[in-house]
């Protein structure tokens, strides 16, 4: 038996990085079907046909996570073809690298429509298609991509760490409501250290930008880590699907770091 067999899962921002992997992984783990939405068609249509060849139904649908009407739309589309929703991983998100002072407003809202907004629309309709899952049932499971800089301080990207704090807190709350309302639902936050995807990549250039040069930045990265690497998706895609699944049957409101000891110092 596999650790997710027969459950329907949604993953957002899944054209590629840790969301490709994580939905990959959970077809691998026996998910009936797996939903993967960008605003990537290419990419995304691609991670929809690996999935398929791993034995799932795969499925792409278009989003954009900050609008209420998408939300409905996939939420509505993947019940209607496959029956029902149990896992949701909130993956979608964007990165931000400059001084607080310097920041514009554009920066600010697209930083919180996309890392909060989304996160919320997407918590917000899963569990509306959870509610009803039996209390016999294995719960349905709500998986919320925050960041170790949703934990500690993180300079130059001030409001990439307060979006991602509040994905934490959202994901607390969440889990304290549904369990009051005696909805079959868990709640949890996963805390990514640096991963080797293009969302590092764009650190690596805002430093070669300023005149530092690429290994140097990878190095000065790579130290922050005691294990002493960058993760990759794999690592979080594994955390994920712990999570998902009910060997975390008894884990709900709290955050598992993956973090290659970032946060331990």
């Amino acid at each position: 038996m596999n650790r997710v067999d027969g459950k329907v899962a949604i993953v957002t921002g899944a054209a590629r990085g840790i969301g490709a992997q994580t939905a990959k992984l959970l077809a691998e783990a026996g998910a009936a079907a797996v939903v993967v939405t960008d605003l990537r068609e290419e990419l995304g249509q691609g991670v929809a046909e690996a999935i398929a060849q791993a034995g799932s139904k795969g499925l792409f649908l278009r989003q954009d996570t900050t609008s209420e009407a998408d939300w409905e739309r996939v939420v509505g589309e993947t019940v209607k073809r496959f029956g029902g929703l149990h896992i949701l991983v909130n993956n979608a998100g964007i990165y931000s690298y400059a001084k607080l002072e310097e920041m514009t407003l554009e920066q600010y809202d697209a930083l919180s429509n996309v890392n909060l907004k989304g996160v919320f629309l997407g918590t917000k309709h899963a569990i509306r298609a959870m509610k009803t899952i039996p209390k016999t049932a294995e719960a349905g499971a709500i998986v919320n991509l925050s960041s170790v800089a949703g934990l500690v301080g993180s300079p130059l990207s001030a409001v990439y760490s307060m979006t991602k704090g509040g994905v934490r807190l959202l994901t607390k709350s969440t889990a304290l409501e549904v369990a009051q309302l005696g909805y079959n639902i868990r709640c949890n936050s996963i805390h990514p250290g640096v991963i080797d995807t293009d969302m590092a990549g764009l650190v690596v250039q805002r430093w070669e930008s300023a005149g530092v040069g690429a290994n140097e930045v990878r190095g000065f990265l790579t130290n922050l880590h005691p294990l002493g690497r960058l993760g990759q998706p794999i690592d979080i895609a594994r955390g994920i699907l712990f999570l998902a699944s009910n060997d975390s049957a008894f884990m709900t409101g709290t955050e598992l770091v993956v973090d290659g000891g970032w946060t331990a110092r």
